[in-house]
């Protein structure tokens, strides 16, 4: 890479960043990121089958359909774009991010595009799957032991590389056009239009970066929308707590158990105040929510999307009590495939001390009986 040429006139010291093979790499790197977005299709959304009389649809939005197999495609999209249109990713200087997973994935493709290095800094209880991935697309993997120190680990690799750390945790939030061109939000109602009820009356998110939800709640407030959006949080992890004590410092020992969602801070993308309610959810219970989605739809899923699809099916459960009637929309984040050993295993389940079958039994009371069991 040239460096940027400093040209002293007079008194005034010029820097000069129009060095003309750096100008004809980024047009090239943008081009071949905007690319992905144009030849790659929108995403499915799927009938989560409920009793016909209730008059309420539910909804999974399938983000495993991407490229990269899951809902961080968008994001590692758009924190490419953002991040070479500043003029921070250099050709021949590596991109590094704090991840668990699936963020990390999809930024090793998007790297591999445009010809550029990887490093993924990611927890060492990280699935071997999404670390198998990682370096498929070219990246490398370097783990901590403790996911808190991901960030500072991340920072310090950028400069020791004099790489680009791209941080999604603080800039999810912003590196998304949440107005619109074909964002998630965007996509859901469209989707919904020749629909019964086109208009959710919930739309679920988990929170990761907290990126997503933010792009749900100012899309809906901007088409003004009476969408409310509920964000499910799992255990240990900080948003909830923040939420509710309206604590932005909020912080817990423990890494989370269910992979892409959950911090042990409140991370700088989640706008607490976009969004209409948040819910606590038991590990155990996203367990058994995704292990019911593949009885309902013969899908796998990871745990985040069992997350979501628990506090979708409470939200169902309340509307058959109060006779509402509408549709409820959450996200199917990424494929089971990815956690065949963690999710999918009885013995891991047993390793981790989680019993599913009080979950299990909810769910199966709720779609037998339209009651949530208290």
């Amino acid at each position: 890479m040239s460096t940027p040429q400093q040209i002293r006139t007079g008194e005034t010291l010029d820097v000069d960043h129009s060095d003309a093979r750096y100008r004809t790499w980024l047009k090239e790197a943008v081009r071949k990121v905007q690319a992905d977005a144009n030849r790659s299709a929108d995403t499915h959304l799927l009938r989560f089958p409920l009793p016909e009389a209730w008059g309420i649809d539910l909804y999974l939005k399938d983000e495993s359909t991407h490229p990269t197999g899951s809902l961080k495609h968008r994001l590692a999209r758009s924190l490419f774009l953002y991040g070479l249109c500043n003029g921070w990713i250099r050709p021949g200087r590596p991109v590094i991010e704090a991840s668990s997973g699936s963020t990390a994935v999809s930024e090793a493709y998007f790297a591999k595009l445009i010809g550029v290095p990887f490093i993924a800094v990611m927890p060492r209880t990280t699935s071997a799957e999404k670390c198998r991935l990682i370096e498929f697309h070219g990246g490398q993997c370097h783990f901590v032991d403790d996911s808190r120190r991901m960030y500072e680990e991340s920072a310090a690799l950028a400069i020791e590389t004099g790489g680009h750390y791209m941080d999604q945790f603080t800039y999810a939030e912003r590196a998304t056009d949440w107005r619109g061109n074909n964002n998630i939000a965007e996509s859901i109602f469209r989707q919904l239009e020749l629909e019964r009820f086109p208009e959710p009356a919930w739309i679920v998110a988990t929170a990761g970066t907290g990126g997503t939800s933010a792009t749900l709640a100012r899309y809906v407030h901007y088409m003004q929308a009476d969408t409310r959006i509920c964000v499910a949080d799992p255990e240990n992890s900080c948003f909830f707590e923040g939420w509710t004590t309206g604590d932005p410092d909020v912080t817990c020992d423990c890494g989370s158990r269910i992979e892409g969602i959950g911090r042990p801070r409140m991370e700088p993308s989640f706008v607490p105040g976009a969004i209409d309610r948040m819910m606590k959810v038991p590990d155990a219970a996203s367990v058994a929510a995704v292990r019911a989605l593949e009885q309902a739809i013969g899908r796998k899923a990871g745990g985040s999307t069992g997350t979501g699809l628990w506090s979708a099916l409470k939200i169902v459960a309340e509307m058959v009590t109060e006779g509402r009637k509408g549709s409820v929309v959450t996200l199917l984040c990424d494929p089971g495939d990815r956690y065949l050993d963690k999710y999918y295993s009885d013995a891991w389940l047993a390793e981790q001390g989680l019993d599913i079958a009080p979950y299990t039994a909810a769910i199966a009371t709720l779609l037998q009986t339209g009651v949530w069991p208290d």
